[in-house]
């Protein structure tokens, strides 16, 4: 999986690292059967509007965003439960518990 960097107002949000799921395989994987996560570690589901968290031992910030990535809705969702769906998704964040907070309700650019 690449890794990429996540900026919201020209200011770098989390240092990572933070990959980018978008093959089949990498989507399929996910987070499962990670023991934990970094700090600011995460991934980015491309072109997914729902998660689930099985296989999973903990819970994460999930935060869903348009097809614009702006920031539509935020979540906690804990191991072994599915996402909410959230109308006009295309994209999804996942990050450690508590990092979702730190996004504004705005676009996020991707840099590779």
């Amino acid at each position: 999986m690449n890794k990429i960097n996540l900026f919201q107002e020209d200011r770098l949000i989390f240092h990572g690292p933070i990959y980018l799921a978008d093959s089949f395989f990498s989507k399929l994987k996910g987070l499962m059967f990670k023991k934990t996560l970094n700090t600011e570690e995460g991934i980015l589901f491309k072109n997914v509007n729902k998660i689930h968290t099985c296989f999973m031992h903990f819970s994460i910030d999930v935060i869903y965003l348009n097809k614009d990535y702006e920031v539509i809705y935020v979540e906690t969702v804990a191991p072994w439960k599915i996402g909410s769906s959230v109308k006009g998704a295309k994209h999804v964040l996942e990050l450690n518990k508590g990092l979702g907070n730190r996004l504004k309700k705005e676009k996020i650019v991707i840099r590779f």
